[in-house]
């Protein structure tokens, strides 16, 4: 149990993960272990979102939090000034062969970047209260210390440390290692846990010089898959409830792109790459994206729009300025869609949104003593009424954030006005993207079908799909949905010709969600795509960026075909070959 290798048909790539989320933030900053304490007590009121196996293993839980900077220096540890020093909670392997391996490619990276490995703590823990899978595969946990970050290096630590990080992952290839977080502003806590457990098998969590001024929280009911340690969450920057159902498309579009970031934050890109961990969920891709554009200089809220953009049509109608912004990221950058509700935090900035389709649902509590509670469900914490000063949801694509160095709240009209006007995105599209509908070429093609049998047989139409399916759905608008089963060979080793979409089969989440088209579900679908060079680099904001011919569906008719093909237009031109 907790181990996911390829077997048969089984793969971890297709692993789905939920399901309850929350957060606290003291607006203004202050730190106190009480917070902490107040966070564990959210995640616990939501056991009922988590998974748990009759032995009491849980599915995972667990809480990222500031560095606790008091309570190092009272371990002993005599770590320098906040933000001169990374820490992060590892998991290895129990065998110490494996483990001085990794242990020494660790100090090798660190010192690459001529920083120093200062320490390494064996973080206390209770194995008692774990159930027995989970207790078969409990890793070693360490917690390390990285100093050597100078004053003048102090502003890029977090960038540093990613770096670190990443070049450690990419060179060590073993299932029982995995580096929760490496960070100069927070840390996580998390493991094969429920949430009750949590607070009890770290025994950190519990100790009152234990403080800070956010707290996220994450209870996980996995969809279809195996638990893991590494597996729970938060991950480096954010939680998730939900599935991300595009994810074989991001993944795919992410890993094609590696080969053309260039980042002057970062430097070289090719130490970095794969930018997404193989063998994890679909949350922990959306956050290895999240993290890497937002190391390479993004904005949280900046990102989060660019990978979870909002629904935007006559019936969402949003500023054409912001418009402009959502268009030219959508050539650059597949939207992670969902069902999802995302709160993330890189320490000092702590957030939240849920996607445009706002299916999985939060909501958000301000007191008057300015502390802010996010969660999936209300109820999760006791407040008189007296004390709340104002409470709301989150809005589908609405993003919420909380700076608790300015101690600020920034609602979504403010954050995204600024995004919209960093850049003339109007101006770029205006200048560069033709919309291929608003072409018109004079000329009449013929849209007729010569041989029209033959090309039935050919394309693996029969008779009763033209006589069950098609014709009621044009006659009748009937859905093409039977009640018989289908005990039907797979379209791949079927000895008969088939129809291109026998070869298609929804996912799970798919098939367990609403039905979700851009005919039932216009306002936060469509059909869009683009054509024209590939290739451009999305970490660069220029306008040769949006040079593209948008098509208003993937499927064209013969006249528009006809309009594409001889294309004059804006510098465009085409090859027929």
């Amino acid at each position: 149990m907790g181990h996911s290798f390829q077997k048969g048909l089984y793969s971890p790539s297709y692993e789905h993960d939920a399901r309850g989320v929350g957060m606290i933030v003291n607006i203004h900053g202050g730190k106190s272990h009480e917070l902490v304490s107040n966070a564990l007590k959210v995640l616990e009121n939501m056991e009922h979102r988590g998974a748990e196996t009759r032995d009491k293993t849980g599915d995972g839980a667990g809480i990222l939090v500031q560095i606790p900077h008091e309570f190092i220096l009272l371990q002993g540890i005599p770590v320098p000034e906040k933000g001169r020093y990374g820490t992060g909670i590892v998991f290895l392997p129990k065998n110490t062969e494996r483990q001085t391996a990794i242990l020494s490619v660790i100090i090798e990276e660190i010192e690459r970047e001529g920083l120093n490995l200062m320490h390494i703590r064996s973080v206390p823990t209770c194995p008692e209260v774990l159930g027995a899978g989970a207790r078969e595969v409990e890793p070693d946990i360490k917690q390390i210390f990285v100093n050597g970050i100078s004053e003048e290096r102090a502003p890029e630590a977090d960038r540093i440390l990613y770096r670190i990080r990443k070049k450690i992952e990419n060179r060590i290839e073993d299932e029982d290692f995995y580096i929760c977080s490496l960070s100069s502003k927070h840390i996580i806590y998390k493991g094969m846990l429920t949430s009750g457990q949590l607070r009890r098998y770290y025994s950190d969590l519990s100790n009152e010089y234990f403080t800070s001024g956010l707290a996220l929280v994450h209870s996980r009911f996995s969809t279809n898959t195996f638990p893991k340690w590494k597996l729970a969450q938060p991950f480096r920057l954010l939680c998730h409830n939900g599935e991300i159902n595009t994810v074989r498309g991001n993944r795919g579009w992410m890993n094609a792109r590696e080969s053309v970031l260039s980042s002057p934050a970062l430097g070289d890109i090719k130490e970095l790459r794969p930018i997404l961990q193989e063998g994890m969920s679909d949350s922990a891709s959306l956050d290895n994206v999240f993290e890497f554009l937002v190391m390479s200089g993004l904005s949280l809220p900046q990102a989060m729009a660019i990978l979870v953009p909002e629904s935007f049509n006559d019936k969402n109608p949003i500023s054409e300025d912001l418009k402009a912004f959502y268009e030219y990221y959508s050539i650059l950058m597949e939207p992670w869609d969902g069902p999802a509700a995302l709160l993330f935090s890189d320490g000092r900035y702590a957030g939240g949104m849920l996607d445009r389709n706002g299916l999985r649902p939060s909501r958000y509590t301000i007191t008057k003593n300015g502390m802010m509670v996010v969660a999936s469900e209300v109820g999760v914490m006791d407040f008189e009424p007296g004390e709340v000063m104002s409470k709301g949801r989150l809005q589908p694509g609405k993003i919420i954030l909380v700076d608790t160095k300015e101690g600020k709240i920034y609602y979504d009209g403010e954050i995204k006005e600024k995004l919209a006007s960093e850049h003339p995105y109007r101006q770029w599209l205006s200048t560069n993207r033709i919309q291929l509908e608003k072409l018109k070429s004079g000329r009449h093609i013929e849209n007729s079908v010569s041989d029209f049998k033959r090309k039935l047989v050919n394309f693996g139409f029969g008779q009763e799909d033209i006589s069950k399916t098609i014709v009621p759905m044009c006659v009748n608008a009937q859905e093409p949905v039977a009640s018989m089963g289908n005990d039907t060979p797979l379209a791949i080793i079927s000895e008969r010709p088939q129809i291109f979409f026998n070869y298609f089969r929804q996912q799970f989440a798919q098939v367990t969600n609403p039905a979700i088209d851009p005919i039932r579900e216009d306002l936060v679908m469509s059909l869009e795509e683009y054509i024209g060079a590939v290739g451009t680099n999305i970490l660069t904001p220029d306008e040769s960026n949006c040079k593209m011919v948008c098509l208003p569906q993937p499927v064209l008719n013969n006249t528009q075909l006809d309009i594409l093909c001889n294309i004059r237009y804006k510098g465009f031109k085409t090859v027929k070959l």
